[in-house]
């Protein structure tokens, strides 16, 4: 009997508190769909990335949108010579046919390349092979305008020219700090491949080479995997916001190579310098120290037991140029330029020439066994032939 109440007084309060438990979820409904979830869910769900957690954007569209409006195709209209078979002016042929020596005939042609806006004004760079010999220049804007454009110079060394349209509401393209691009960085080419309309290449910076890319004394570009095609010179290398890295230029390539699959680009930097210099001058301005000199290699050290490994050996002076006139001698092995070792002599030289003339350099000179400070004051590089 005892045992029965017991068994009473364990049991209702279960059933009623079961049943009060049924009532709840009976009145609310969200409990009971709460702890479903609880006993379904997994024990250990993996975590999905926010799409903004994701590095490097998806899509160049913005970027491309920002820039293309500043991107212009480039026509121009060339006189050449046509020439006659080899046997044209031969006499027997012009007896046979009772004709005087057959003169050359001139023809027109059409070229074609892009070219960037820089400024609301009206100026635009693009490369100096697009528009060499040009009578006529023609630009089209990406909005179907057109208009004639005028040349206001070039720059040989670095293969860019200046032209200037008068047409309203331009759109020019974005510079932000060029002089930052570094290898690795993203890059889009704009341009017009081919005469077929504007088209975006994609790639990235692969270096940043100071010789060999041209045919001037010292050439400074960008390489990229981006493809530059035919028609593409002259336009934007930009980078993923939509900022100027560089002006493309294909003219670096060797015809019979891979052409596409290496792009260069002259930096914006020194583009826009060029710029400047061409609207204010007509020419770049460049400094200039009047010497010819050689690397100095490890076994060329070791050749002429030098005590160092680096720096550039003079081996001719212009005579009453800077360097001579500040007491620079052949034979002399320039270390330093204004407290930075000259490990690399070609972009030293590009470094001076980048410099404005009438400013001072300081160099620390090796010269019979001791080293010696000089100051010399640069002169304006000569216009090559």
């Amino acid at each position: 009997m005892k045992a029965q109440k017991l068994l009473d007084i364990a049991v209702k309060p279960i059933i009623l508190g079961l049943a009060i438990a049924a009532v709840l979820l009976l009145a609310f409904p969200e409990l009971r769909i709460k702890q479903e979830k609880i006993l379904l869910a997994p024990t250990e769900a993996p975590a999905q990335p926010a799409k903004s957690d994701w590095m490097g954007p998806v899509s160049y569209a913005e970027a491309v949108a920002k820039a293309s409006p500043a991107v212009v195709s480039i026509y121009t209209k060339q006189k050449f010579k046509r020439n006659h078979p080899r046997y044209a002016n031969n006499p027997i042929y012009r007896s046979m046919f009772n004709r005087a020596k057959i003169p050359q005939q001139e023809r027109m042609r059409s070229t074609l390349g892009s070219g960037v806006i820089v400024n609301q004004e009206g100026y635009l760079l693009t490369n100096e092979h697009v528009i060499v010999g040009a009578q006529q220049i023609i630009v089209q804007l990406q909005d179907g305008r057109e208009a004639q454009a005028e040349l206001i110079g070039v720059d040989k060394q670095k293969d860019l020219a200046v032209l200037h349209i008068d047409l309203p509401n331009l759109q020019p393209i974005s510079i932000d700090k060029p002089e930052n691009a570094r290898v690795g960085d993203t890059v889009l080419a704009i341009g017009n491949p081919f005469g077929i309309g504007q088209s975006v290449s994609q790639g990235i910076i692969s270096a940043i080479r100071f010789e060999g890319l041209s045919n001037s004394e010292l050439g400074n570009f960008i390489q990229t995997d981006a493809a530059i095609y035919s028609g593409q010179s002259g336009g934007a290398l930009i980078d993923a916001y939509g900022n100027l890295v560089g002006i493309n230029s294909s003219k670096v390539f060797d015809p019979g190579e891979s052409i596409g699959a290496m792009g260069f680009a002259v930096p914006a930097k020194e583009a826009l310098a060029a710029l400047e210099d061409i609207i204010q001058y007509g020419s770049v301005v460049r400094g200039w120290l009047g010497v010819t000199a050689s690397q100095i290699s490890p076994q060329l050290a070791r050749q002429y037991r030098l005590p160092i490994n680096y720096g550039v050996i003079i081996t001719k002076l212009v005579p009453d140029g800077p360097a001579e006139t500040a007491g620079l001698r052949v034979g002399d092995i320039v270390v330093k330029v204004n407290n930075q070792n000259v490990v690399n002599g070609l972009q030293t030289i590009y470094k001076i020439r980048e410099t404005r003339p009438g400013e001072s350099i300081e160099m620390s000179i090796f010269r019979d066994g001791q080293y010696i400070n000089v100051s010399a004051i640069l002169g304006t590089e000569p216009t090559p032939s």
